[in-house]
């Protein structure tokens, strides 16, 4: 779909908002690096039909969460759904907007052009972490609770903790791609977006687990009409085709 072809949607959206084109502002938007590669389609459209220009500040979700809490200014936040609860309950983000947008499972990052390891089975899966020179995965972010928590109920966490690198920024790929680490676990739109970087594939169904990403306006956003017109626009079906071709499914 293009992103053209989504303005009718944007459109209807903008209407909803009930703000005028003369009002608008720029949209502050806050999440990780799937709410950009979302926002990169759907932005334009929103922005031609409202008058709103879409801005998104990106880094791992926990940082954002943080830097709300710390008082920053925003309009719109899509971080992992636990943590949009919490801000919710914080009186931080509206509760009556909140909104499940996009889902996202767990790969295995590759330099392009190398040899795909074998993730068949939780056992290959297993073999292929403890045979790799290296491997690495965000120091904090929903993935790395999964990740940490699997690989102790595996018995390997001892054995992968000596040739594991944590960045703090969404580096994951870049790191695989720069031939820096041989294996790379993150989310698989995180992957997708590296033209370095190859998906070797998701982690196997028996230990995979799915990142939910949800939205909500701010509490103390000016902007909060246009804000739910965005999120409207997010959840309708003309984004559907967006999400999956990043790499996720509709939240």
């Amino acid at each position: 779909m293009s992103r053209m072809g989504m303005t009718a949607a944007a459109f209807a959206c903008a209407l909803a908002a009930g703000q005028a084109a003369a009002d608008a502002a720029e949209l502050k938007i806050f999440g990780s690096r799937v709410t950009k590669m979302v926002m990169e389609d759907v932005g334009p459209a929103f922005e031609q039909a409202s008058g709103h220009k879409p801005i998104v500040i990106t880094d791992v979700a926990a940082v954002m969460k943080r830097r709300i809490e710390g008082g920053e200014p925003f309009d719109l936040a899509i971080l992992v759904n636990f943590q949009t609860d919490a801000l919710i309950k914080e009186g931080k983000l509206v509760a009556d907007t909140r909104a499940d947008i996009m889902k996202a499972g767990i790969g295995v990052a590759v330099r392009r052009g190398t040899s795909k390891p074998d993730l068949s089975t939780v056992e290959a899966f297993k073999r292929t972490l403890l045979e790799a020179k290296s491997i690495t995965y965000l120091k904090e972010g929903a993935s790395t609770l999964h990740l940490d928590r699997l690989f102790h109920e595996m018995g390997i966490a001892e054995a992968l903790k000596a040739k594991t690198i944590k960045p703090e920024t969404e580096s994951v790929s870049e790191r695989v791609a720069d031939g820096e680490v041989e294996l790379g676990l993150i989310v698989i739109p995180n992957i997708l977006s590296v033209p370095g970087a190859e998906l070797a594939g998701p982690i196997p169904d028996a230990v995979q687990s799915y990142i939910t990403f949800t939205a909500a306006v701010s509490a103390a956003s000016p902007n909060q009409q246009a804000a739910r017109g965005l999120i409207k626009l997010l959840k309708s079906p003309d984004t559907i085709p967006v999400i999956k071709r990043k790499g996720m499914e509709p939240g």
